[in-house]
């Protein structure tokens, strides 16, 4: 089925709450990157909000197709499209603010710290959504 706008709402909270805050666990502790900062969920929380207002846009244009379903090619250019937007909201022109100066966030973390969550997000997406809640899809993406 395809998924309902207060669907993909409740799937994109839940992935990034849970599949996004332990994935950008090792960015925030310095494991991975530069050094330890909250920047990382700082990133993750624009993300989200941004997102929210991103499924509006994607819940329309999905009416067009003669299915009303999104491929995983749209999904791929939906998340290249919502990094360019917080990438140059954070790091080119900051007006999405953070608790370090810009300019100390490295560009290839940043761009690493997105990739990673957003290909776990799509993964857990596309099997462990199916298989811990088996009704999700058949309600729209609705779990709650």
């Amino acid at each position: 089925m395809t998924p309902t706008l207060f669907g993909r709402w409740q799937t994109r909270l839940l992935l990034l709450a849970t599949v996004g805050v332990f994935v950008s666990l090792p960015f925030a502790t310095g494991v991975i990157g530069a050094n330890p900062d909250s920047v990382y969920f700082w990133i993750l929380g624009y993300v989200a909000i941004l997102g929210l207002g991103w499924d509006v846009l994607y819940n329309y244009l999905q009416k067009f197709r003669w299915d009303r379903d999104w491929p995983a090619a749209f999904q791929l250019l939906a998340g290249i499209w919502e990094f360019s937007f917080v990438f140059c909201g954070v790091k080119i022109f900051g007006f999405l603010p953070i608790p370090q100066p810009k300019e100390l966030l490295p560009p290839v973390v940043f761009l690493l710290h997105y990739s990673v969550v957003w290909l776990a997000v799509f993964v857990v997406s596309q099997s462990l959504m199916r298989i811990i809640f088996p009704r999700w899809r058949f309600r729209g993406g609705e779990w709650l």
